[in-house]
């Protein structure tokens, strides 16, 4: 997994509330275990139209968005099944934070096993980065992950909070499978002493 530590990038903004997994990555693709090739599909129902042409009513499919790093959103984002492909998605696609009021439980902890942080503000400072964003096609922020900082280039500043454990392996870059191999010597020596007892 890739270390986060500090992100500077454009923010689309997606001023809707309940953005469950199924409108991130449609339930019809879950037949893959694979992380890679998902960015093909990702919010699939309204990105493209029924003939498979691009929506251009859709923030990634406009200009200054094509490339953004970070999605600006409404409460409730992630919510509906625990699929871990939405996530997958997501950081395929380029975007590995999303900035929201609230996010759903098991979707928010996917984040942080995929190398993506969700950021929780509130509804009034999501609002502002909303106002920004329109204002300014193409918005930059920058999220700090050690400072746990959002900023913009025009002195804003909101901070946000993070568990410390998590926080800590997103810096580091480890996944479940990472902390595990942090004891492989530990884990190494336990199975020698098992062999020996066999």
């Amino acid at each position: 997994m890739e270390k986060f530590t500090q992100l500077t990038g454009v923010a689309a903004p997606m001023p809707m509330i309940n953005i469950d997994t199924d409108k991130i990555f449609p339930a019809v693709y879950l037949k893959t275990i694979k992380r890679t090739g998902l960015a093909q599909w990702l919010f699939q129902e309204i990105r493209f139209r029924a003939d498979g042409s691009e929506n251009p009513d859709f923030v990634l499919n406009q200009g200054p968005y094509r490339n953004a790093k970070i999605i600006v959103a409404g409460d409730n984002f992630g919510c509906g099944s625990s699929r871990e492909h939405a996530p997958w998605a997501l950081v395929d696609f380029g975007i590995t934070c999303v900035i929201a009021p609230s996010f759903a439980d098991i979707f928010y902890n996917n984040c942080f096993k995929n190398g993506m942080l969700p950021v929780v503000l509130s509804e009034e400072q999501v609002e502002q980065l909303f106002q920004r964003s329109a204002a300014m096609p193409g918005y930059e922020l920058t999220v700090d992950l050690e400072r746990q900082w959002v900023t913009d280039d025009d002195g804003l500043r909101f901070s946000f909070e993070v568990d410390p454990f998590r926080r800590e392996c997103l810096l580091k870059g480890l996944d479940d499978i990472g902390l595990t191999l942090q004891h492989e010597d530990k884990i190494r020596d336990h199975e020698a002493r098992r062999v020996v007892f066999e």
